[in-house]
């Protein structure tokens, strides 16, 4: 009986924390999100200026790339 009643409050508290976590993964989901989106546009911008100087087509693309790559390592660094 004590086994029983042991494990119903095990239970119960294990699952009253899941929705808890699972509100902290969404929200580390949307700044994930928030966080690549921002580093898209930063980096359309930035590509945009580099276009409009002296400096060639292949390297403003890396540039863009390097940049972008940024953006996805900060956001993994926010959600895992």
């Amino acid at each position: 009986m004590k086994k029983s009643v042991l494990a119903l409050l095990t239970a119960t508290a294990l699952l009253a924390a899941l929705p808890a976590q699972a509100t902290k993964q969404a929200q580390e989901r949307r700044d994930a999100r928030d966080v690549r989106q921002d580093t898209r546009q930063e980096s359309r911008d930035a590509k945009q200026a580099c276009r409009e100087g002296v400096v060639g087509n292949a390297d403003c693309r890396q540039e863009h790339r390097d940049n972008k790559q940024e953006g996805r390592d900060k956001a993994r660094d926010i959600k895992y």
